[in-house]
């Protein structure tokens, strides 16, 4: 989002700075780079802080602030925007976060979304809800089948214990045919393999990495740098892209040239076909009906496959009604060790390729399906 630049002022003050950015963000982030703030005349920013954001003095309310960046003073000609958050409350201050996210994922903004169904009556997506979601980022593709076995193959060498070795129809394909429990340790042997904190544990004092077993309710560390799985609201808001009460990341109807699922257009008038196995999906087979991920185009967020291809598992015991409030994590079991997935799949139609979808699956012995598979998430 570009702010408006019209009877703006530049601030002389331009600064050359290198941010000591923490090792959660990569190498490649960690560069020098000059910044400016457009605002009134006599703003100024007062301090950089290591998570990347900006403080700036002299906020007025309904003034927008535009803060720039660029790798160095002789390319001011290419300085790029960053996304302005909402305003502070606070006198005199407001803050900004630096949107250069990690590589391969994308920033989904912090602020509050309406939560559940608004259009089909879904039974489990009703009442709607407001939610607040902290910012965070988010692969913006789901985790490949490639990746998948980078990180496992080294993850298993090091002692880490999967339940299964997970599948995919090509490396550029989503990975499928692992559980919930793959995917939070996967989540933790890749997080220790970029150097990060991981974020689920054994013990509640977040000493013992979780790394073996069918632990239905590890510890967590929502402050780690790490990757971890999506909670449902985390997934929901960054599958809106932005929006507010559609069926789809996009809108309120879906076709295949949007999505990889199965299209049954007599069935729902939002279906707009064409009719079966989308043809790209089915390259290879339909047995996964998945396509290469980044197929389709990304939502507003930047995100691609939010809809379709395979159903991603969030953190979240499934529970009804949903939680509404401040990051929202679900409840704390659930009575059939009952597990979130959301988004659908190529084998599914254009009912569960809807944002507000909720599917679940009780964690044991068929906890695993070729229409299964995830995306990571990291707190900001």
């Amino acid at each position: 989002m570009k702010t408006h630049r019209a009877g703006f002022r530049v601030n002389l003050l331009k600064l050359l700075a290198l941010i000591a950015l923490p090792a959660a963000f990569p190498a490649a982030a960690q560069t020098e780079r000059c910044f400016r703030l457009s605002g009134p005349a006599t703003t100024q920013i007062v301090a950089f802080h290591s998570d990347g954001s900006i403080i700036w003095s002299n906020t007025l309310v309904g003034t927008n602030y535009t803060v720039q960046t660029t790798p160095a003073l002789n390319s001011q000609t290419n300085w790029v925007d960053y996304v302005q958050l909402p305003a502070s409350n606070i006198i005199n201050t407001n803050r900004i976060v630096d949107l250069h996210p990690p590589v391969g994922m994308a920033f989904i903004p912090s602020g509050v979304f309406t939560m559940g169904d608004t259009l089909d009556s879904e039974a489990d997506a009703a009442p709607v809800t407001n939610v607040n979601v902290s910012a965070f980022y988010m692969d913006a593709n789901l985790v490949t089948y490639g990746q998948w076995q980078a990180v496992y193959n080294r993850a298993t060498n090091a002692g880490f214990g999967f339940d299964h070795g997970g599948s995919g129809k090509g490396t550029n394909h989503p990975v499928q045919t692992i559980n919930w429990f793959d995917a939070a340790k996967w989540c933790n042997a890749r997080s220790l393999q970029a150097g990060l904190t991981p974020v689920y544990y054994l013990d509640a004092g977040l000493v013992q990495v979780y790394t073996n077993g069918q632990v239905l309710n590890p510890y967590v560390n929502w402050n780690a740098n790490g990757f971890r799985l999506p909670t449902e609201a985390e997934w929901e808001k960054a599958a809106r892209g932005g929006l507010s009460g559609k069926r789809f990341p996009w809108g309120d109807t879906i076709s295949e040239s949007q999505a990889d699922y199965v299209g049954n257009n007599g069935s729902y008038s939002y279906d707009m076909g064409p009719d079966g196995y989308n043809p790209t999906g089915t390259i290879g087979g339909t047995s996964p009906a998945t396509t290469p991920v980044g197929t389709f185009a990304p939502n507003g967020y930047g995100l691609c496959d939010m809809a379709g291809n395979v159903f991603e598992w969030c953190w979240d015991w499934y529970a009804q009604p949903y939680s509404g409030g401040n990051d929202p994590r679900g409840p704390a079991s659930s009575p059939y060790n009952l597990r979130v997935l959301r988004g659908g799949s190529g084998g599914n139609d254009a009912n569960q390729a809807r944002c507000a979808y909720r599917n679940w699956v009780t964690l044991g012995p068929t906890d695993y399906s070729i229409r299964f598979g995830f995306r990571c998430v990291r707190s900001n």
